[in-house]
């Protein structure tokens, strides 16, 4: 029993900065949550952790219409020293743009596509 909790934990820690920061998905999300709750709570808990993990991605991902008007606009490029990163804010030099019919920002920053949380600057998706 104390083996199990051991190992259920580890998961989690392993796997929550990744699941709090990484650019999620509904199939990331369903994996990933299925897989800590097979580890913490059998078959039970893979079931429970993939719905879960699958609602979780799905809200973490902009709609793909934002996603579409990001990659169509033309932006010049900021450069930055500090790596672009989900979850992380955005220096004031980088010129915010409004994304028309939503709550969402964008930039282009070190050549890349980033969709960006107003008021906070924070980056809440990296366009591929």
């Amino acid at each position: 029993m104390i083996r199990k909790m051991l190992v259920g934990t580890a998961a989690i820690a392993v796997m929550a900065p990744s699941l709090a920061f990484a650019q999620a998905s509904t199939a990331t999300g369903a994996v990933g949550g299925a897989a800590v709750g097979a580890v913490v709570g059998g078959p039970v808990g893979a079931v429970v952790g993939g719905a879960v993990g699958a609602t979780v991605g799905a809200a973490a991902e902009p709609p793909a219409e934002v996603r579409a008007y990001v990659v169509k606009e033309r932006r010049p490029s900021v450069a930055v020293r500090e790596e672009v990163v989900v979850g992380r804010p955005l220096p004031k030099q980088v010129v915010l743009y409004d994304i028309p019919n939503s709550s969402y920002e964008y930039s282009v920053v070190n050549d890349q596509r980033v969709i960006v949380e107003p008021g906070t600057r924070k980056v809440l998706y990296i366009v591929n």
